[in-house]
C-alpha cells in the first residue's frame, strides 16, 4: 500500500514538472505593451497621441520665439503602443548589425543622454567616425536628422544609419531574412501590425516605422527649465535665473538660434567651430544640400539635456561646456582655418561676455536635464543576443 501511495506521488510530481507552464525564454516572450509610454494619451483607434503643457500655449507662424511660455513644434506621433515597444526592442537589440556587434543603443545610450559619451562615435570593426553622436531626446519633433541634415525623416535616418557601410553594415536582404528566421520577432511584428495576415513576412517600412515609433517616444519636457516656464518660479534658483536672462539676451542671442522650449530653430548655420587638431574642415551641409553657402554649416542640435551628452559639436572639440559656451565669446570666425571662406551666422558676433555671465549659461543649461520619461530597457531581447551598450556589455 504504502509502495503504490509513492508512485501516485511520484507520478503526479513528474506530470507537474512535464505539464507545468514553462518559464519566460527567448522562444515565449510576453506580448508587446498595450499602454502609451508616459507624455502620450491613448486614443480610440489605439494610436498613441502626444500631451504636454506646451499644447495650451500658442506659437506664432508655428515657430518659437523665445519666450516662455511658447509652444512646440508638431511632434510625429500616432504610433500604437504595440509599434512603440517592437521599436524598442528592435533599437536594443544588436540583431540589426551585420554581424550582431552593435545595436542603436550603441551610439545612443541611455545612460549618457542618448548620445555615447565619445568625440566621434565608433562603428563597425571600431572604425572611428567622423562626428559625434546627437542626443535622441525630442527627436519626434525635428524636421531634419544628421548632423548635415541628410535625412527628412526618422525612417530616412534609420535607413541610412542600418545599411551605411561604416556604422552597422547591414543590408535589405541580410536584415530580413535575419529577422524572419527569428520566430519572436515574427510574432512580434504580426501583433504590432494585426491589419496584415499574421503569416506574412516582415517588412522593411515595418521595420523602419517601428524604429520611428520608439524614437518619437523619447519625450523630455520636465526639466527645473519648464517648470519654471509653466509658473513654478522655485524651480531655479538665483544664479540658474541669471544664467537664463543672459541666454535670453540680445547681448549673447543664445536663444535665437537655441529657441525654446525646443531649444533649437532647426535650422542650419555656419558659427566656425574648429576641428579637432590636425583634421581638415567638415563641410557640413555643404554635400547634402549642394550649396557653397553651407559650407561648414550643421543643423542646430538642441540643447535638451546637454549636460548628459559631453563632448561638445559635432566634431567633439570641447570637452566641457563652460569651453563651448566661450567659444561664442572669443570673437567671430576666430577658429576658422585660414584658406577657408565661410559665411559665418550672423548671430555669431562678439559678445564679450564676462566669466561670471558664463558660469551663469552653464548653471542654466544644467536645468534642461530631464530624464523622468526614460523608457524601460528590455530584460531579454527577441533575438536571444545580449545588450551591447556599456549598460550590459557582451561577455
Amino acid at each position: 500500500m504504502t509502495l503504490s501511495i509513492i508512485g501516485v506521488l511520484l507520478s503526479g510530481l513528474l506530470m507537474f514538472f512535464f505539464l507545468s507552464p514553462s518559464s519566460e525564454s527567448y522562444t515565449d516572450l510576453a506580448v508587446l505593451n498595450c499602454h502609451c509610454p508616459p507624455g502620450f494619451k491613448l486614443n480610440e483607434e489605439n494610436k498613441c497621441i502626444s500631451k504636454n503643457l506646451y499644447q495650451q500655449y500658442d506659437s506664432p507662424n508655428n515657430q518659437g520665439v523665445g519666450g516662455l511660455q511658447t509652444g512646440l513644434p508638431e511632434i510625429r506621433d500616432g504610433f500604437t503602443p504595440q509599434e512603440i515597444d517592437l521599436g524598442r526592442y528592435l533599437f536594443f537589440d544588436p540583431v540589426m548589425s551585420i554581424d550582431g556587434s552593435m545595436s542603436c543603443a550603441t551610439c545612443h545610450e541611455p545612460n549618457k543622454g542618448f548620445s555615447d559619451g565619445l568625440p566621434t562615435s565608433i562603428g563597425k570593426d571600431n572604425l572611428k567616425l567622423d562626428r559625434a553622436a546627437p542626443t535622441l531626446w525630442n527627436v519626434g519633433y525635428l524636421k531634419r536628422l544628421f548632423w548635415d541634415g541628410r535625412a527628412a525623416t526618422l525612417e530616412e535616418q534609420m535607413e541610412m544609419t542600418l545599411f551605411s557601410e561604416v556604422e552597422m553594415a547591414n543590408n535589405p536582404e541580410n536584415l530580413l531574412n535575419t529577422l524572419n528566421n527569428i520566430d519572436n520577432y515574427r510574432k512580434l511584428f504580426a501583433e504590432a501590425y494585426p491589419d496584415r495576415d499574421k503569416k506574412e513576412d516582415i517588412k522593411l517600412q515595418e521595420i523602419f516605422k517601428a524604429l520611428a515609433a520608439f524614437q518619437s517616444s523619447l519625450i523630455s519636457l520636465n526639466s527645473k527649465y519648464d517648470q519654471y516656464a509653466h509658473g513654478y518660479h522655485a524651480a531655479l534658483n538665483e544664479k540658474e535665473i541669471e544664467g537664463m536672462n543672459v541666454f535670453r539676451s540680445f547681448v549673447a542671442r543664445c536663444a535665437e538660434c537655441h529657441t525654446p522650449p525646443l531649444f533649437t530653430n532647426q535650422q542650419f548655420a555656419v558659427i566656425g567651430t574648429p576641428e579637432p587638431d590636425g583634421l581638415p574642415l567638415d563641410p557640413g551641409a555643404e554635400i547634402p544640400f549642394a550649396d557653397k553657402s553651407m559650407r561648414g554649416a550643421f543643423k542646430v542640435p538642441t540643447l535638451r539635456n546637454i549636460d548628459l551628452t559631453a563632448p561638445y559639436m559635432h566634431s567633439g572639440k570641447f570637452e566641457t561646456l563652460r569651453e563651448a559656451v566661450e567659444f561664442y565669446t572669443k570673437g567671430r570666425g576666430h577658429a576658422v582655418p585660414k584658406d577657408e571662406k565661410l559665411y559665418i551666422h550672423w548671430h555669431i558676433w562678439e559678445p564679450q561676455l564676462s566669466d561670471y555671465e558664463l558660469d551663469r549659461l552653464v548653471d542654466f543649461l544644467k536645468t534642461l536635464n530631464d530624464e523622468s520619461f526614460m523608457p524601460k530597457m528590455p530584460e531579454t531581447l527577441p533575438s536571444g543576443l545580449k545588450l551591447t551598450n556599456q549598460q550590459t556589455l557582451i561577455p
